[in-house]
């Protein structure tokens, strides 16, 4: 059985988004990637093409985390492209978070060549959950380079910090929730470990001003922790500030990249960041579906601060850049 055909009648048992994007990869790759003088019989046995369907292929299904997991004496982590993460496997639920995860933060890195040039990464928008983190169209760029200072808000356990840092920028990651925090530490120490690499994390969140609050929490699911909503699994105070205090404090010279997924907070924390945006420019790639508005009073709080940004909208993000 080739491998196309193997695409098409695989039993996938995640969410259908991932059903969706392997078969998605299957037409696309016939019908787009490919040069057109690529016949059918000819595709099947280009060793580029059979690298991505097998990724897809194997992505999700129950040898998961054993296909990713490496290990060094008795230290065992995830290594997705050099992005490293600490085994998390004895929490079902962060587990589960992370092949979700998996999609937007190492899906191109780990199967397109780290490619996120336009056309792979509205693939990538059309075929998966929430999309890409970052996004390419020539001038246009809003992606990690070596020597970026990146602030990643809503870091969760450091997945995207972890993917910063592999390609050799600096990254401040935010996550104010405890638990959550904790595993962040440890992506912290797998990465300083393995390859001298540096995650700095914060545990604070960011807002339009300082104080304490209130964080729900969500306990099947603690990527939707939230300050907005009241979730199943009570509450913890958290401790907030502005961006732009943070990087005057601490004496942070440049900010390059700034990445956020809040659960529907971006627009404070944007409106607490003013000056870095007017000063520093950085890109930005904003989650924009928590609230029905978003993608329309984001750009608007973005293009108020520093009318030069060019401003991108995929189906679930907002990508920016000054160019």
């Amino acid at each position: 059985m080739n491998i196309l055909q193997r695409i098409k009648r695989f039993s996938f048992r995640s969410h259908d988004v991932y059903r969706t994007a392997a078969k998605g990869t299957a037409a696309e790759l016939r019908s787009q990637w490919v040069p057109a003088h690529f016949g059918h019989s000819r595709l099947l046995h280009n060793p580029w093409v059979k690298r991505r369907l097998h990724y897809c292929y194997g992505l999700f299904n129950k040898r998961w985390a054993k296909r990713w997991l490496r290990h060094n004496g008795n230290e065992a982590y995830f290594n997705f492209n050099g992005a490293l993460l600490p085994d998390i496997t004895d929490s079902k639920e962060k587990t589960n978070i992370l092949r979700y995860v998996f999609a937007e933060v190492f899906l191109i890195p780990c199967c397109f060549n780290d490619n996120h040039s336009k056309p792979i990464a509205e693939y990538v928008d059309r075929h998966t959950a929430e999309g890409p983190y970052c996004y390419a169209d020539g001038t246009f760029d809003v992606t990690v380079k070596a020597g970026d200072v990146v602030i990643d808000i809503g870091a969760w356990i450091g997945d995207f910090s972890a993917y910063a840092v592999s390609k050799g920028a600096t990254a401040y990651a935010f996550e104010p929730s405890r638990d959550t925090f904790e595993v962040l530490c440890k992506t912290k120490k797998i990465n300083k470990l393995m390859s001298g690499r540096e995650i700095i994390p914060v545990q604070k969140g960011l807002g339009q001003e300082e104080g304490k609050i209130q964080l729900n929490i969500c306990t099947e699911n603690s990527g939707r922790n939230t300050i907005l909503a009241t979730v199943d699994g009570g509450a913890e105070e958290i401790t907030i500030t502005t961006l732009d205090k943070f990087v005057d404090d601490n004496g942070v010279q440049k900010v390059d990249f700034i990445k956020a997924d809040i659960e529907g907070a971006e627009r404070q924390m944007l409106r607490g960041a003013r000056n870095v945006l007017r000063t520093f420019a950085p890109k930005l790639a904003i989650c924009t579906y928590h609230l029905p508005d978003d993608p329309q009073v984001l750009e608007q709080i973005i293009m108020e601060a520093n009318p030069r940004y060019k401003v991108v909208h995929l189906r679930h993000k907002l990508f920016a850049a000054v160019v």
